[in-house]
């Protein structure tokens, strides 16, 4: 989808494409109105810790995904 929305032309540049929810910054000023940034997302909800990383590769290999 994000291919499709740069062949528009009145599109100069992506700022951001996700799932999470976003807060757009724009200002004002005499010449028009521009986009400052884009914050994304929310904190994070806990920090990873050694055996947390563990049981998280020892589950992507029972899958199959990691080797």
């Amino acid at each position: 989808m994000l291919g499709r929305i740069r062949d528009v032309p009145e599109v100069c540049s992506i700022f951001c494409a996700t799932a999470n929810p976003v807060e757009v910054v724009v200002a004002q000023s005499g010449q028009g109105r521009g986009v400052l940034g884009v914050i994304d997302g929310s904190s994070p909800a806990g920090v990873e810790s050694a055996d947390d990383a563990r049981e998280r590769r020892e589950f992507l290999r029972k899958i199959g995904y990691k080797r």
